[in-house]
């Protein structure tokens, strides 16, 4: 059922009750945009599947591009939170860097949310993101991670001197999300079904190999 009258007509009836309308709408807003993009995700459709109104909408954010906004930090924002957990092993950078590329491949697949509204952005060129205020200090946490395993394994010796920390959060990224984002078209064209756990598996076998191959020293 929706909301009750008295509370449509006074959106600000109670700060626990603000805190749950605006996020039963955004969870919404990202099912709803991961589904039908930034296009077909109607402020409707949202409303409905929040089970609320779409003044409300307007009333927290504003309107559909502003709820975009918001997903767009949300999204970004759980990434951040999945990965604080990583631990990193301060005598063992190799470890850690297998864990941070295990945690991202994963990340986009067991997330198609993430990467079916990042597509949706790219379409629009980055137009919200560049209006979401913490999505750059999200992206210098999420490469900081890779940059302190990096700077230990060349302080360790293992590492090559030259490489930088966003070059490697860019290689594990790409080859993360390109996998998800067209693995339907792959599979057909390819003739293998990507999803598999087995194509999955040594995607991300092949990937791990690829960045170490990457970063570790050449033996002379």
């Amino acid at each position: 059922m929706g909301r009750t009258a008295s509370t449509v007509n006074n959106p600000s009836s109670s700060a626990s009750e603000k805190v749950s309308t605006r996020d039963r709408i955004l969870q919404a807003a990202v099912d709803v945009f991961a589904k039908y993009g930034l296009a077909g995700g109607s402020v409707d459709k949202i409303s409905k599947a929040a089970n609320s109104h779409d003044r409300m909408i307007y009333y927290y954010f504003g309107n559909k591009e502003g709820l975009f906004v918001a997903v767009l930090e949300e999204i970004y924002r759980r990434f951040n939170v999945a990965e604080c957990q990583i631990e990193i092993i301060p005598d063992d950078p190799l470890a850690s860097l297998k864990r941070m590329i295990h945690f991202i491949i994963h990340y986009f697949r067991d997330h198609p949310e993430f990467v079916t509204i990042l597509n949706s952005e790219n379409l629009q060129r980055g137009k919200h993101v560049s209006k979401a205020r913490s999505t750059q200090r999200y992206s210098i946490i999420a490469v900081g991670a890779i940059d302190t395993v990096i700077r230990q394994g060349q302080q360790q010796g293992l590492f090559r001197p030259e490489i930088r920390a966003r070059d490697v959060y860019l290689m594990i990224s790409s080859l993360g999300y390109f996998y998800q984002s067209n693995r339907f078209t792959l599979s057909e064209f390819l003739g293998e079904r990507l999803e598999a756990d087995s194509a999955f598996a040594q995607w991300e076998d092949f990937v791990t190999d690829a960045v170490l191959r990457t970063v570790l020293k050449k033996e002379t």
